[in-house]
């Protein structure tokens, strides 16, 4: 497939964009629905492919201006059970077929949509004291498998965070560097298993200027954008993607 084509284009640059602004500013906890769109027009694992470097660069743009204000006991545990989580997700990817990578990334989203409903309207809620370091531990093993394989660690980080009752820069910074970490480690897995192409690359130098621009953006609405207004529109997103993902792989 030719990757540097106007109908990817037109898809892709959004998408990344997107995510800029969702890590950058909203704790990423909604930055992989920028691979379900992408997987919309192309197969999922050259979505995955295509968006690593990219998150990988919104990482580097926005670990700066969080430097030193993450929780490091809350992200090293995460960190910690991240490692063997990502190995797990290698296992599993090099098994699978492109459309249970594609049905899985479809109900992640759906998933996480449904979760957060619940949660504003009450159905479930976090715990009332913080959790623990086997939790922290675990939630990390999810994290860890669940971004290998979809790019959707962020949920998994944002229950276990948000359990933490981190204020709004101290959760943010957390995430950053955590999946700063994570990311690094899965690019020489990805590397290593040949998701990584000349075409994937090629396409990610033109994309670059979009993924430091929505991080510019998220870093500023951080401060200004109400969080769910921005997290409305996310849900919707996610829940047409997911949707037709979830349709892709049945059909």
């Amino acid at each position: 497939m030719e990757l540097l084509d106007w109908t990817i284009l037109a898809v892709a640059a959004p998408a990344v964009v997107f995510a800029g602004i969702s890590k950058g500013g909203f704790g990423s906890g909604a930055a992989f629905a920028s691979a379900s769109i992408l997987a919309l027009v192309v197969e999922p694992g050259v979505a995955l492919g295509i968006m690593l470097p990219l998150l990988m660069l919104i990482d580097a743009a926005s670990l700066k201006v969080y430097w030193g204000k993450w929780s490091w006991p809350d992200a090293k545990l995460l960190m910690l059970g991240g490692v063997p989580g990502t190995v797990l997700g290698a296992v599993f990817y090099a098994q699978a077929d492109p459309d249970v990578i594609r049905f899985l990334i479809g109900a992640i989203s759906v998933l996480f949509v449904a979760w957060q409903l619940a949660q504003s309207t009450g159905l479930i809620g976090l715990a009332q004291r913080r959790f623990g370091a086997k939790t922290g531990f675990v939630t990390g093993l999810v994290l860890g498998f669940t971004s290998f394989v979809s790019h959707a660690g962020g949920p998994a980080a944002a229950v276990y965070l948000l359990g933490q009752k981190l204020d709004k820069t101290t959760y943010q910074a957390t995430t950053v560097v955590v999946f700063w970490a994570m990311n690094v480690l899965k690019a020489g897995f990805y590397a290593a298993m040949g998701i990584f192409t000349w075409q994937t690359l090629g396409l990610d130098l033109v994309l670059a200027p979009f993924a430091v621009f929505g991080t510019w953006l998220g870093i500023r609405a951080h401060r200004i954008v109400p969080e769910r207004v921005f997290f409305g529109l996310t849900y919707v997103l996610l829940t047409v993607t997911g949707a037709k993902l979830i349709f892709d792989a049945l059909t």
